[in-house]
């Protein structure tokens, strides 16, 4: 199993913390028994975290920016 590029992933975030918090926000959303967008087993991936890198990789996942700052 080869785990997507760090590269490729910061391209999608501002910050190495947006990138973590969305990975840890989908990781707990597949723990909790979300079905995952990808085909895990085909890949053969079974961590909740190696499968959240993934669908962030490949745009399923992700997180919105508030339009203005949060006060």
């Amino acid at each position: 199993m080869k785990q997507p590029s760090i590269d490729l992933l910061m391209s999608k975030f501002e910050s190495k913390y947006a990138l973590v918090a969305a990975a840890a926000k989908r990781a707990r959303m597949l723990t909790d028994g979300a079905k995952p967008f990808i085909n895990a087993e085909k890949q053969k991936m079974s961590k909740p975290v190696s499968i959240a890198l993934e669908e962030i990789a490949q745009d399923m996942f992700g997180i919105e920016h508030p339009k203005h700052g949060i006060k």
